[in-house]
């Protein structure tokens, strides 16, 4: 599925964005992938821009939940694949400006994205997202905008309910060969559940500098600063009937919550010493701290093996990245060849703490882990891409991944023996895409590739079987992908897209146990991710425009297996947890920058079961969201007002679940009936 929000052409020889996810100079129309380009632009519906979820109404395959608790940061799952992450992002890549916003142990996080200074988020499912290397799932990549002429600075206030308030402020511009793009960001709730404060403060920068035959060279920086999340934990289904706003007794005993900073740096080189032949080179670093109070029952810490209900992790991390690509002609068609060598280095410091001290619950006590982990990678790719026929083109690509893991244990004590060990995890994952055209208007593709997503310190973390030290037995998963799409484009604001997936996974990466807000993790058999999506956009007529995405996915094992806590016997045929059926998006929006805009959306989510015996399932739901807003000239200056509804008809429903929560605590409710006012002003 390949798709652009705005800027479409009839003439599809020409891209109607620029696109980087597959690393390839090719208009998005002519690849045999599914890639959707949508322009960010939240604002525009009366959205505070908080979270990405507000960007990707109408992108297929894609499931982004707010959890409402930015202690665990915002949920996101392609095509079933990263749905059972009970914090953060995994099985699915993030990038940001090109530098990755996924550690290199395979764990990603959203919160550093910044919509006030994107320009676009391309959204790669499928095969092709193998090319990235440590990802089964897909691939998401979030771009700034670079700097204009003239310079454009925006303010902008969001405030609404639960006292949420966010305001942000950016700007942009160029000066001969210097550009930029700066932003800067603070927002704050009181949450819609109890014990559900929040704040956080980022800032991104991207600065951009022509240095004419020498190339040109890209800066970007971002910080991020979550002082004090807390965490309201999940609720049992009778919790959720008595009260969904409240918190279980646990998170306020022990005063759950997370806190945060990170700052990160990067540099993106690209020099073309002729027309043909193109070099770019990116290099990153980055300190990301993490303290967390988790609701651990003190008996269970008595035990000698247990590594307190405090985390705290100082984590460093960078990375390499030297590609080549050379643009020629084989056969007399045109063909583009690009190889490239990409390193990554995570060294963290993690340790635990009990959560008490004497009789005083929800404070850092004594130490009870300590060890430096250590993981890297090294990965040479190569991609092609050969147009052979005039209605025919190839697109090829292997990569090789190499990623090791290390842990050196320094807690060492009485009944808690030596755990340092290392383990290390290879596969090679080639592509391959073939696109047939009709014509002008139409494409068919076919594509396979086969994925690898090896455990994150974060599955690695904890052992199931309650030992100490790393869970060092789990395997990779590996993945074996295939489609089937079409293209569809009858007019130059009209684009249907179609695609057919099936996804066959062997040692799936699923949650064992899930306690106080600690999960450990297993490997399961077989297990099979198959379905279809299809996106529709274009212009109505009179002003109108619309917006559709819709996903069928069928998620289930394929290998029985036996749980623990209960134990009983999973049979072959059982639906993967977390993922829905069936979801999907839809947007009917009329106006422009100036005068009266409106806008419609629902959002549909099927039933989701929540752990890996069925044995409880979150209703599936349809909200409904309406905005309004009113542009006004004031001549140099512009002013945005906006208004907007969410879950209009004031629907209780689930919004995440999660995962395996040994406690039955899987429910966390999305607030009722809520709104949001905005101004902003354009200088």
């Amino acid at each position: 599925m390949l798709f652009a929000v705005s800027g479409w052409a009839a003439d599809t020889t020409l891209p109607a964005v620029q696109v980087n996810a597959v690393r390839l100079d090719i208009p998005p129309f002519d690849l045999p992938a599914s890639l959707s380009v949508v322009t960010v632009a939240p604002a525009d519906s009366g959205k505070p821009g908080v979270n990405l979820s507000e960007a990707l109404i109408g992108v297929p395959g894609v499931l982004a939940r707010d959890r409402q608790n930015y202690a665990q940061d915002e949920q996101l799952s392609l095509r079933g694949f990263g749905a059972r992450s009970t914090f953060g992002v995994r099985g699915v890549r993030l990038y940001a400006d090109g530098i990755p916003a996924t550690m290199p142990d395979g764990q990603g996080q959203l919160s550093h994205f910044s919509l006030d200074a994107a320009e676009r988020v391309e959204v790669l499912r499928g095969p092709f997202s193998a090319l990235y290397g440590n990802a089964s799932g897909g691939v998401v990549q979030l771009w700034s905008a670079e700097g204009s002429t003239p310079a454009q600075t925006r303010v902008g206030l969001f405030a609404g309910s639960n006292a949420s308030m966010r305001l942000g402020l950016s700007t942009r511009g160029a000066d001969g060969p210097f550009d930029y793009n700066l932003a800067l960001s603070h927002f704050q709730t009181a949450g819609y559940r109890d014990h559900s404060r929040a704040q956080r403060e980022s800032g991104n920068a991207r600065l951009g500098f022509d240095l004419g035959r020498a190339g040109h060279l890209t800066l970007v920086f971002s910080t991020l600063a979550l002082p004090q999340a807390q965490d309201p934990l999940g609720l049992t289904r009778a919790q959720v009937a008595a009260d969904p706003r409240q918190a279980p007794a646990a998170a306020d005993q022990f005063n759950t919550r997370k806190s945060v900073h990170q700052t990160q740096g990067g540099a993106v080189y690209e020099f073309a010493p002729d027309g043909q032949t193109q070099w770019r080179v990116m290099a990153y670093y980055g300190q990301r701290g993490v303290q967390q109070m988790l609701s651990v029952p003190v008996v269970a810490q008595r035990n000698p093996l247990n590594a307190g209900g405090v985390v705290d992790l100082d984590t460093r991390y960078g990375g390499l990245d030297t590609r080549w690509t050379r643009r020629a002609t084989f056969a007399g068609r045109p063909l583009e060849l690009v190889l490239g060598l990409s390193y990554d280095d995570q060294d963290q410091h993690r340790r635990g703490y009990e959560n008490f001290a004497g009789n005083v619950l929800g404070v850092t006590g004594r130490l009870r882990r300590d060890e430096d982990d250590r993981v890297w990678n090294l990965d040479p790719y190569a991609q092609l891409y050969w147009h052979f026929a005039a209605q025919w083109s190839l697109l090829a690509g292997v990569r090789h991944s190499e990623v090791h893991f290390r842990s050196r244990d320094r807690y060492i004590a009485p009944g808690n023996p030596d755990d340092s060990g290392q383990v290390s995890y290879g596969a090679t994952t080639p592509v391959l895409g073939l696109q047939y055209r009709p014509g002008e208007k139409l494409r068919f593709y076919a594509s396979y590739g086969e994925g690898f997503e090896t455990p994150t310190f974060a599955e690695l973390g904890y052992r199931a079987d309650g030992g100490a030290g790393l869970a060092l037995n789990l395997r990779p998963s590996r993945s074996r992908q295939g489609e089937l799409g079409a293209n569809w484009q009858p007019a130059s604001d009209w684009e249907l897209d179609t695609a057919l997936f099936r996804a066959d996974s062997r040692n799936e990466l699923a949650v064992a146990d899930n306690t106080g807000g600690r999960a450990s993790y297993r490997n399961i058999g077989r297990s099979r991710r198959q379905g279809i999506e299809a996106s529709l956009r274009g212009d109505l007529g009179d002003g109108w425009r619309v917006l559709l995405g819709a996903t069928h996915v069928q998620a289930r094992f394929l290998s029985s297996f036996r749980t623990s806590s209960p134990t009983v016997t999973v049979p072959a045929g059982s639906r993967i947890p977390g993922v829905p059926e069936n979801y999907g998006s839809l947007r009917i929006e009329r106006g422009s920058a100036l005068g009266w805009r409106m806008g419609v959306e629902w959002q549909g989510v099927g039933a989701i079961p929540v752990d890996d015996r069925d044995s409880a399932r979150a209703a599936g739901y349809l909200l409904t969201g309406v905005d309004l807003g009113y542009g006004i000239d004031l001549g140099a200056t512009r002013l945005h007002l906006s208004a907007r509804v969410d879950n209009l008809f004031d629907r209780h429903v689930i919004g995440s679940v999660i995962v395996n929560e040994s406690n039955g605590r899987f429910y966390e409710p999305a607030p009722g009936r809520s709104m949001m006012f905005g101004a902003q002003l354009e200088l």
